[in-house]
């Protein structure tokens, strides 16, 4: 006998992604005991969310397995320095828990300026959270791109 798909219940991030008619895929994972995600971490983007002294509030996307360049951002976003916003405020600033912070349900919410690695575009897809420790979605760069009206540069940390 086959093996039902269990259905998950949509989150916010899905629905505005149906609202725009977006094409995604749900993700779930489980969590190791490191709070690591147990997916293909070479599409795994993490979105960072920073304070610049010009702009406000800000939002670095870049690969799991790197490390934002914050002189990058700041240049990038026209301020002379950015910060990461503490963790005990994320929540307050972005909507969102430390994990869960994604950058589709930041622009919906704030509109806040969304900035992407620019590794993003020698990509089919990638994973984004969805709003929700252990989902994600898969969805297409450009598709992310275009919906939360982002800047594509270079972010991360040189070798």
């Amino acid at each position: 006998m086959a093996k039902r798909k269990r259905k998950l219940q949509k989150t916010l991030v899905e629905k505005i992604l149906d609202r725009a008619k977006v094409s995604y895929e749900q993700v779930e994972f489980s969590l190791d005991d490191q709070g690591e995600a147990e997916v293909e971490h070479e599409l795994v983007f993490k979105t960072l969310v920073l304070h610049g002294e010009k702009t406000g509030p800000l939002v670095g996307v870049v690969p799991i397995e790197q490390h934002l360049d914050e002189r990058k951002l700041a240049e990038a976003s026209g301020n002379k320095r950015v910060r990461m916003i503490p963790l005990k405020e994320l929540a307050e600033t972005s909507g969102y828990v430390h994990g869960a912070n994604t950058p589709i349900g930041i622009y919906e919410q704030d509109h806040f300026p969304i900035f992407i690695d620019e590794s993003v575009l020698k990509m089919d897809t990638m994973l984004v959270s969805s709003g929700k420790l252990g989902r994600s979605v898969r969805i297409a760069p450009q598709d992310l791109i275009d919906l939360v009206h982002a800047t594509v540069v270079d972010l991360v940390v040189s070798d």
